[in-house]
C-alpha cells in the first residue's frame, strides 16, 4: 500500500530534472525539509549550496559539494540513476506540487500527535492556526504580469462608480477613501466614550442596508446589547430605554422597534460575542462566511477591539505581541480579500494635553499598528471635553493614514441617544426623526 506521507517518485523525478537542467532549480520554492528521505534533503540541500555560489548545478558541483556524504546518500551511482531515470523535465514543478501535499501531511500529523499528547484549550487554538498556515505552504499564484496589466488595461475603460469599494455610509468619508477597499486593515481609534464601538456598527449597518455581510467579533459587548445598539439605530429608539422597555416604550417605540427588529432579521449580520477570542477564531469564522455567502458579496469584518485579542505565544514586550496581531489582521484581509475594521484604545496622554485631539503616537504600542494599518482612523467629540463647546452633536473623523488616499479631517452629526451617524446635511432630519 502506498505511503501518502511521502512520495520517493515524485522526489527522485525532481532531483533528477535538476541534474539534467540545472536552472531549474532558480524556479522552485522547496527547501530541503520539504522532502520526505533524508537523503534526498542531503543532496538537494548541497544543490541550494551550490546555486548560493553561483555555479552550474550538475552532476559534478553536487559531488563535489557533498564531499565525504556522497557515499551516505547512495553513491554516485544513485546520482547518475536519478539523471537518467528522467525522460522529460516539463513535469518538474507538478513534481514539486507533489512533494509539498506530502509535507503537509506529515507535518499535520506531527502537530496532531503533539496536541494528543498535550491537550490543552490553548493547544487546540495553536492546532488550528498551524493548520491553516500549513495550507498556504506552497501554494502559488498563476498570476502574470499579462494578467496584471490586461486587469489595469481592463480598469481604464471600465466607468465605474464613485465607491469602489464598502460604503461607510457618510458622504465626505466616501468621498475620501472610495468606500473600505478589499484587503486593507483599517484601524479606528478613540478615547472611551467617543462613539467608536457606535461608529463601527453604523459601517456594519451601511453595509448590510446595500446587501452586503456583516462580521462583528465583539471581545468586549455581548450580542444582545449590540443588537440593541442596532435596533436603536434602525428605530430612532433611545437606548437607555432597553433596560426595561415595558416601563419606558411608548406606543411609538413598540411600532418602531417592532418595525426594526424586521428589518434587522433580514441583514446577512453574524456577531461573535465570546470574550476570548483568539486570531484563530476570528479567522475560522470569516472562513466560513465566506463558504456560506457569494464570492461578489461585500464582505466586511470589524473586530471590537484590537487590546482583548488573544495571541498565541509568549512574547517578551507587548508592542511585539501587538505587532504579531496586526500583522496577522493584515495577512488575514489580504488573504479572504475584504476590509477588516479593527478598533483600538488610545493611550492616557491624551487626556495630559490641553488639546485632546488625538495623534498617531496615542495609539497604544503605535509603531507596529501604524505600519500595518492601511487606513488610522480617530474620532474626536469636542463637546464630550468641553460642554460650551459650539459643536453639539458633531463628532470629528480625522484621517490620519491612508496608504493610497488622501488624508485629512470630516465631521458629521453624532445623535448619541439612537447611537447614529449622519451626513452634516441631514441634521434636520435628524431632528424631526427624534
Amino acid at each position: 500500500m502506498q505511503n501518502i506521507l511521502q512520495n520517493v517518485e515524485a522526489e527522485q523525478a525532481l532531483l533528477g530534472c535538476i541534474l539534467v537542467e540545472s536552472d531549474l532549480i532558480k524556479e522552485l520554492s522547496l527547501q530541503p525539509e520539504h522532502f520526505s528521505e533524508t537523503r534526498h534533503q542531503v543532496i538537494f540541500k548541497a544543490m541550494r549550496e551550490v546555486e548560493k555560489l553561483g555555479k552550474s548545478v550538475d552532476m559534478v558541483t553536487t559531488v563535489t559539494k557533498l564531499g565525504d556524504s556522497v557515499e551516505q546518500v547512495g553513491g554516485l551511482q544513485y546520482l547518475t540513476d536519478l539523471g537518467s531515470a528522467v525522460a522529460s523535465t516539463a513535469n518538474f514543478l507538478a513534481y514539486q506540487t507533489l512533494i509539498y501535499e506530502t509535507y503537509r501531511l506529515r507535518e499535520m500529523k506531527k502537530i496532531a500527535i503533539e496536541f494528543a499528547n498535550t491537550p490543552t484549550d490553548d493547544g487546540i487554538t495553536e492546532l488550528y492556526k498551524r493548520a491553516m498556515e500549513l495550507q498556504e505552504i506552497g501554494i502559488e499564484k498563476n498570476r502574470t504580469k499579462q494578467d496584471v496589466l490586461m486587469e489595469i488595461y481592463n480598469d481604464m475603460h471600465e466607468e465605474k462608480e464613485d465607491i469602489t469599494g464598502i460604503n461607510t455610509g457618510l458622504i465626505d468619508l466616501n468621498a475620501m477613501t472610495g468606500g473600505w477597499q478589499d484587503g486593507d486593515l483599517i484601524v479606528l481609534a478613540a478615547r472611551p466614550s467617543m462613539g467608536k464601538t457606535a461608529f463601527a456598527l453604523h459601517m456594519g449597518k451601511s453595509n448590510c442596508e446595500k446587501g452586503g455581510v456583516t462580521d462583528i467579533f465583539s471581545l468586549e459587548m455581548p450580542d444582545k446589547q449590540l443588537t440593541h445598539r442596532l435596533l436603536s439605530n434602525l428605530g430612532n429608539i433611545e437606548g437607555s430605554k432597553w433596560k426595561n422597555p415595558r416601563k419606558f416604550f411608548s406606543d411609538h417605540d413598540y411600532e418602531n422597534a417592532t418595525k426594526a427588529i424586521g428589518e434587522y432579521e433580514s441583514w446577512n449580520i453574524n456577531i461573535h460575542d465570546q470574550p476570548a477570542q483568539t486570531l484563530a477564531d476570528i479567522r475560522s469564522k470569516i472562513r466560513k462566511t465566506k463558504k456560506e455567502n457569494p464570492d461578489n458579496q461585500k464582505h466586511l469584518v470589524i473586530i471590537d477591539y484590537l487590546q482583548l485579542i488573544r495571541a498565541i505565544g509568549k512574547y517578551e514586550r507587548r508592542d511585539l505581541e501587538v505587532g504579531s496581531i496586526t500583522a496577522e489582521l493584515k495577512e488575514m484581509a489580504r488573504a479572504f480579500k475584504i476590509p477588516i475594521i479593527l478598533l483600538s484604545q488610545l493611550s492616557r496622554a491624551v487626556e495630559q494635553r490641553q488639546d485632546k485631539r488625538p495623534m498617531m503616537s496615542d495609539l497604544r504600542e503605535s509603531g507596529s499598528i501604524e505600519q500595518d494599518a492601511d487606513v488610522v482612523m480617530f474620532l474626536y467629540r469636542d463637546d464630550y471635553y468641553n460642554k460650551n463647546s459650539e459643536l453639539k452633536n458633531i463628532i470629528e473623523i480625522d484621517l490620519a493614514k491612508q496608504r493610497n488616499g488622501p488624508t485629512g479631517m470630516i465631521q458629521a452629526s453624532f445623535i448619541k441617544e439612537y447611537g447614529r451617524f449622519l451626513n452634516l446635511s441631514r441634521q434636520m432630519d435628524a431632528g424631526l426623526a427624534g
